[in-house]
C-alpha cells in the first residue's frame, strides 16, 4: 500500500498555533464510518451524539516539560529532549529520587561525547551516557541528595510543543497542553493525547448525567506521534513503541458495557491503539507497538473521537483504517472547506457507526 494514498495538502494558516480560550468551543465534524455522511457542530454538544450506556475511554497520561535547555562545561548551549524514562534498569542507583536515566535526543553545535557533563540550571545536572544518533541517546540526570529529579524537571523544563506550532512555549501552555483529567501519578508523555484537550470538567459532568460512563487507561505518548513515514510502502514502516497500562477496573467496565450493547468510545488514537493492542494480545500493560492501517480488523473500539492529523502519517492511516480511506479523505476535504483548525490545538472529529 502506497504511503502517498494518505497524503493531502494543508495550507499553513489552517494549523492552529494557539488553543481556543474555551476548550469545548472547538468545532466537531461528525463522520459516519464508511458513509461519507458529514455534519458539523461544536464539541460542547458532544452529548447529543452519545447515548446512555456508552463508555468514554480516556488517556490520563500527563505531559512532562520534556524540553531541557542547558549548557556544556565549555559554555556552549545544548538541548535535551526527554523521550522515555528508563530509571531502574541500570541498577539500584537508578531507583533513587535524586538520580534518573532518560532516553533523550540532543541538539548541540558539536556532537556530544560519552561522559560529557551538562548543566540545566536550578541544581539539575546531566551526564551524557550515550550520545543520540538515529535512536535516542541515554542521559543521566542528577540533583543533590534530598531533592527530586522529577521536581527539578518540572521546574526548569519547557512544554514540548509539536514542531508544527511555530512559536516558543508560553506559560499558559503548561495548562492548555494538558487534559483536565491528566493524572500526576501517570506523568510521562512527551506529547498530549490531543483529542482529550477539548473536554472540560463541566462537559464530563454533563455526559455523566446523561448516562455516559467514563474509564481511564494510560499510554505515554512518545516521539512516534510526530515521526515521519520515510518508506514508500505502508507495510515497511515500523512504529515506535509506547508504554501503556489498562487497569482491571477499566477492563471490567468495558466487558460490562459490551455485554449491555453500549458503545466503546475511544478518545483519541492513543486509546484506540492501547485497547486494540490488548484485544489482539491479551496484554494490559507493557510496550505497545501496534501499527494500525487499512485492512486492520477492529475488535473493541466502536466510536472514535480524534483531532485532525498530519498528511501521510501513521495516525492518518489509523483513522483511515477505522472509517475507510475514501471516507476519511473526503472528511478532511470537507473540514478544509469549512475552515476547521488542524492538529494539536485544532478542532475535532467524531467517527461513529
Amino acid at each position: 500500500m502506497d504511503v502517498a494514498l494518505f497524503d493531502y495538502k494543508l495550507p499553513d494558516e489552517r494549523i492552529a498555533q494557539y488553543p481556543l480560550s474555551c476548550r469545548d468551543q472547538s468545532r466537531l465534524l461528525q463522520v459516519k464510518r464508511y458513509g461519507r455522511v458529514f455534519s458539523d457542530g461544536l464539541f460542547c454538544d458532544l452529548g447529543q451524539h452519545l447515548r446512555s450506556g456508552d463508555l468514554l475511554v480516556l488517556n490520563d497520561t500527563k505531559v512532562i516539560p520534556a524540553r531541557l535547555l542547558g549548557r556544556k562545561e565549555s559554555g556552549g548551549q545544548v538541548e535535551a529532549f526527554l523521550v522515555r524514562s528508563v530509571t531502574g534498569i541500570l541498577g539500584a542507583d537508578g531507583e533513587s529520587g535524586h538520580r534518573a536515566f532518560w532516553r533523550a535526543l540532543f541538539k548541540s553545535s558539536k556532537r556530544l561525547r560519552s561522559g560529557q557533563k551538562l548543566d540545566f540550571g536550578s541544581g539539575l545536572g546531566g551526564r551524557v551516557v550515550e550520545p543520540s544518533g538515529v535512536d535516542p541517546g541515554l542521559l543521566e540526570l542528577e540533583v543533590e541528595v534530598g531533592k527530586s529529579v522529577n521536581a527539578a524537571i518540572e521546574k526548569v523544563g519547557q512544554v514540548p510543543l509539536p514542531p508544527y506550532i511555530k512559536r516558543q512555549p508560553e506559560s499558559d501552555d503548561r495548562q492548555t497542553y494538558q487534559t483536565v483529567y491528566a493524572d500526576a501519578a501517570a506523568s510521562g508523555a512527551v506529547a498530549a493525547p490531543t483529542a482529550g484537550l477539548h473536554f472540560t470538567k463541566e462537559l464530563l459532568a454533563a455526559l455523566h448525567e446523561k448516562g455516559v460512563e467514563t474509564a481511564f487507561l494510560t499510554l505515554h505518548v512518545g516521539l512516534g506521534t510526530f515521526a515521519p513515514v520515510r518508506c514508500q510502502k505502508v507495510e515497511e514502516h515500523r512504529i515506535h513503541e509506547e508504554y501503556f497500562q489498562i487497569p482491571k477496573t477499566t477492563l471490567d467496565t468495558i466487558n460490562r458495557v459490551k455485554e449491555t450493547k453500549g458503545r466503546i468510545v475511544a478518545v483519541g488514537t492513543t486509546v484506540t491503539r492501547a485497547l486494540e493492542y490488548y484485544a489482539a494480545t491479551g496484554d494490559s500493560s507493557g510496550m505497545c507497538d501496534l501499527f494500525i492501517y487499512p485492512g486492520y480488523e477492529f475488535r473493541l473500539v466502536d466510536v472514535m473521537l480524534t483531532n485532525f492529523h498530519l498528511p501521510a502519517s501513521t495516525l492518518m492511516m489509523l483513522v483511515s483504517a477505522f472509517a475507510g480511506r475514501e471516507t476519511m479523505m473526503a472528511a478532511y476535504h470537507r473540514a478544509l472547506e469549512l475552515e476547521f483548525r488542524f492538529y494539536s490545538y485544532g478542532d475535532a472529529m467524531l467517527i461513529y457507526k
